[in-house]
């Protein structure tokens, strides 16, 4: 058998493909979407490499058209959980002895497949699920997904060139080795990319899985499921079960070989898991890992010297682009005085050119929100604004589930800096905005800071470096992600490792190499080449 020291290829981002009219590649989502949308799927269980059909199903439908049924997903039970968990455990006796180089191939492979012949597939099944127009689509489920599997094994390789100084006489060498046990992985409905990335970056490193997709999110997962097993993930590595949330974690969480979880989803939730792995935590074998990214309240602040259209333009595309459902969207915003009336005026003007409806017409840029539970939360909060004298609707405020789950990108104006919508992660296409004196900037950073329990992403705007340098100093606990000049959203792995802080997660950086570093248990050996034979040291003598 060969050996050597081995270079991957040097991991480059996926160029993202325009769509435009005319394109190849607007032609074939849209045959893909066609196709998929016509016809029905089933989506089994995934344990040890096999598909298991349970007979207890949930329909899966588009929320932009809820009535209409793409498929069927079959829900697990205990048994299966158990079965899972024992397949990983069993499975980890030779994938964590795997050369590194093996699980790199399998895993390039995947990103290879992704990129090219199933791009149109997971690009369909994304607009179709989640409801994200093609640009949506693209940006996740094709180019983001690609990018973390090529630069994830270029990152494992330079944590296994990491190693300690040696001498001549002794050889010391660090072996980073996968968790001892097994990993849980549970994802969300908004990326498709996180949803592949989560499971396999621990898989990568050696772990192995079992993954819970979001109920929202099967239709996309299956396609994932199907470039990892047509890649070469062997049986049992990454195990893919749906059901019941709660019963599904009971029984991953009382396993004694629980070893971590991988999370990306609401705060409430991940604090109960957090909660349950520390009362459970004198019954596990190890300390498990837990890695989460949960929830925003991200802020976009335009000093008085910011460019209005670039201040409008960052609001729009911050806060309604897939229709504000990213941990990263742009839910409140602090807009100097005197900037305010030509922000207001392009805002207004942005919204007012909007088209709303199906991702198959690629002249839509808001679509539906993912389910009727999102829908009445949101109409609940746009009711409550309607009945404030706090609060001045100036754009959207409506909403219709008749055919889909349309809320219409709504705009609040508030002279309560401390109003709900200002403070709350809504999770959908509304913003916030409080209007500010220019000369109260200052103050203005602290009620930013202190506003909400979040910490993920946020954005200053100004041409004044110091008005920038005062916001990044002031607002340095307040976002993980802090863009100048920007909206807060559009992380690309490789060039902004995404994660936040306070109630936002662990900030462990999806897309990096701190990431992958949660999940290797590192081994120092010390090898002497010359073995002491006297006990006596010279001080004795």
């Amino acid at each position: 058998m060969g050996k050597g020291f081995f270079n991957v290829p040097i991991a480059v981002n996926e160029p993202v493909k325009s769509y435009a009219p005319g394109s190849e590649e607007r032609e074939a989502v849209l045959k893909a979407y066609k196709e998929m949308y016509n016809a029905k799927i089933e989506v089994p269980l995934y344990i040890n490499g096999k598909y298991i059909s349970t007979g207890n199903t949930q329909t899966m439908s588009p929320p932009h058209d809820h009535q209409h049924v793409v498929g069927s997903y079959h829900l697990a039970n205990k048994q299966h959980i158990e079965d899972a968990i024992s397949t990983a455990l069993e499975a980890r006796k030779s994938w964590s002895l795997m050369p590194w180089e093996q699980r790199a191939a399998i895993f390039l492979k995947a990103a290879e497949l992704v990129a090219g012949p199933y791009r149109a597939k997971i690009n369909a099944a994304t607009m179709i699920a989640q409801s994200k127009t093609i640009h949506q689509a693209e940006i996740d489920a094709a180019c983001e997904l690609v990018d973390f599997l090529r630069f994830n094994v270029q990152y494992m390789t330079d944590i296994y060139l990491e190693q300690p100084e040696s001498t001549s006489d002794t050889w010391n060498r660090v072996e980073y080795r996968p968790l001892e046990g097994f990993t849980y992985a549970v994802t969300p409905f908004n990326f498709t990319a996180i949803a592949g990335n989560l499971p396999s970056c621990m898989a990568l490193m050696g772990n192995v899985v079992v993954w819970k997709p979001s109920d929202s999110q099967v239709y996309s997962a299956k396609v994932i499921m199907d470039v990892f097993e047509e890649a070469g993930v062997p049986p049992g590595v990454i195990n893919v079960v749906f059901g019941d949330p709660v019963m599904i974690t009971d029984t991953v969480l009382a396993s004694p070989d629980f070893s971590g979880l991988h999370f990306t989803g609401s705060t409430f939730i991940f604090k109960e898991l957090w909660k349950q792995i520390g009362n459970n935590i004198h019954h596990y074998k190890t300390y498990p890992r837990i890695v989460g990214e949960t929830g925003g309240k991200d802020f976009i602040v335009a000093h008085h010297t910011a460019k209005p259209k670039q201040v409008s333009t960052a609001i729009v595309r911050g806060a309604f682009e897939f229709q504000g459902q990213k941990c990263s969207a742009a839910s409140r915003a602090y807009i100097a005085k005197s900037l305010w009336p030509d922000v207001k005026k392009y805002v207004i003007e942005d919204l007012k050119s909007f088209k709303m409806g199906s991702p198959e017409d690629m002249s839509n840029f808001i679509t539906a929100v993912i389910h009727e539970g999102s829908f009445n939360k949101l109409a609940k909060y746009i009711d409550a604004a309607k009945a404030d004298k706090n609060v001045e609707i100036i754009a959207g405020g409506n909403y219709d589930k008749s055919k889909g789950y349309f809320i219409e990108p709504t705009v609040l104006l508030t002279t309560d800096p401390k109003y709900v919508t200002m403070c709350e992660e809504l999770f959908g296409p509304v913003i916030t905005i409080f209007v500010y004196e220019d000369n109260d900037y200052e103050n203005m950073l602290k009620l930013v800071d202190n506003t909400s329990a979040y910490a993920l992403t946020g954005a200053i705007l100004a041409t004044d470096r110091y008005a920038i340098n005062q916001a990044t100093e002031a607002l340095q606990n307040a976002a993980g992600n802090f863009y100048v000049n920007d909206k807060p959203t559009g992380a690309v792995v490789g060039q902004q490792p995404f994660g936040g802080a306070r109630a936002s997660g662990t900030n462990d950086k999806a897309g990096s190499a701190q990431n992958l570093l949660r999940w290797v248990s590192p081994r120092l050996i010390k090898e002497t080449f010359v073995t002491p034979i006297d006990y006596r040291y010279p001080f004795l003598g």
